[in-house]
């Protein structure tokens, strides 16, 4: 599967996972469930589709702004989400941050799944895709392993220029992803 394949299915999955949220009532228990499995699909699909697809966008293309960009997104998601976690667990008005970060992640989809994906389309080859698609599946399950801490480092080391990121990465013994 081509990772263009291989993202826009995890996309669909997170927004319909986000749908449900957002049309939940105030005070079903339910949300506990989603908002866990919404966290365990959108944490590891951020950071392999950086390790494997923005990192290597970014090591060829010469707009390095776009990905940058892509990042960006990731993280206000991602702080949307786990501020999410917190509201929720003490019963604060959760809906409206639900809501907040349903927009973010369809606003970012929207224009990975055109621009960013158009973009890539340029520079890899099919058989580059695929290999970046089964590289992307790999990747996974390894980082849903590795926990918060060692996932929000991964973001912070993926933001980094190459040369940083790949220096960080073999001075804490960690796999170089991309």
């Amino acid at each position: 599967m081509e990772i263009y394949e291989a993202l826009t299915k995890d996309h669909d999955q997170v927004k319909t996972l986000l749908e449900e949220l957002v049309e939940l009532q105030e005070h079903d228990e339910y949300r506990f469930i989603l908002i866990e499995e919404i966290r365990n699909l959108l944490v590891p699909h951020a950071r392999a589709e950086e390790s494997v697809f923005y990192n290597t966008l970014r090591a060829i293309k010469t707009d390095q702004e776009l990905v940058l960009h892509g990042y960006q997104e990731h993280l206000e998601a991602e702080t949307l989400l786990r501020t999410l976690q917190v509201m929720d667990r003490f019963d604060l008005a959760w809906r409206p941050l639900a809501a907040k970060l349903q927009a973010a992640v369809l606003q970012h989809v929207a224009q990975e799944e055109s621009v960013f994906f158009s973009a890539a389309r340029e520079v890899f080859s099919a058989a580059e895709a695929e290999a970046m698609g089964s590289a992307f599946e790999k990747l996974k399950p390894k980082i849903a392993e590795e926990g918060l801490v060692k996932s929000t480092v991964d973001m912070v080391i993926n933001m980094l220029p190459p040369r940083l990121s790949d220096k960080l990465r073999s001075l804490g013994g960690g796999e170089v992803r991309h």
